[in-house]
């Protein structure tokens, strides 16, 4: 009756199927709301987990930062077709602590760390070019130093409210449990396919 542990053996077996099968067990698809109410969803990857949430990084200011920071309602969306499997998680998106996004953002390699700086992330870009000017000026700006991380980028901790795991059946006849929090315990029921 733990979801948490239900999804760890999962995501346990996820990450030992072949790659050529399953090439990302850590995406996950990530939905937000804009202020008027539109959706967007876009993939992210997964970078922990435990009985608090599961964890993202980002740019805040990007569009989905910002929305985040605007309503930090969200869902995530886990398909695992190698094991017919699919996990929606709902909830709530709450920034991790520094001490977190210091230490991620530290074990980055050092290009992703200088992509974070050089990226107005979901702002227009005129041309690659662009872009690769950005990434020289960071470059020099931090030559022969570490890449401390940017004020505008951390992660979130989508603290779950309800955990649905599907499961492939025959004759579509799938299985669908939903948990949902109440308090600090969980409860399960089955849904229809």
């Amino acid at each position: 009756m733990d979801p948490i542990e239900e999804f760890r053996a999962l995501f346990t077996q996820a990450q030992a199927v072949d790659r050529a099968r399953l090439p990302d067990p850590t995406a996950m698809s990530l939905a937000t709301v804009s202020p008027e109410g539109a959706p967007s969803v876009r993939v992210v990857l997964l970078k922990g987990f435990d009985e608090r949430g599961f964890v993202f990084f980002t740019n805040l200011e990007s569009r989905k930062g910002r929305e985040l920071i605007a309503n930090p309602r969200a869902s995530l969306c886990f398909y695992w077709p190698a094991l017919e499997t699919q996990i929606r998680i709902e909830g709530t998106a709450e920034p991790v602590s520094e001490a977190e996004a210091d230490a991620y953002f530290s074990s980055r390699a050092r290009e992703s760390q200088i992509g974070a700086w050089a990226s107005l992330q979901s702002e227009t870009l005129s041309s690659m070019d662009e872009l690769r000017e950005r990434v020289a000026e960071v470059e020099a700006r931090f030559a022969n130093q570490p890449v401390p991380r940017p004020p505008h980028w951390s992660g979130r901790r989508v603290k779950p409210s309800s955990i649905e795991f599907w499961r492939a059946g025959v004759h579509r006849l799938h299985e669908r449990r939903r948990f949902e929090r109440d308090g600090d315990r969980w409860t399960m029921r089955r849904l229809y396919p």
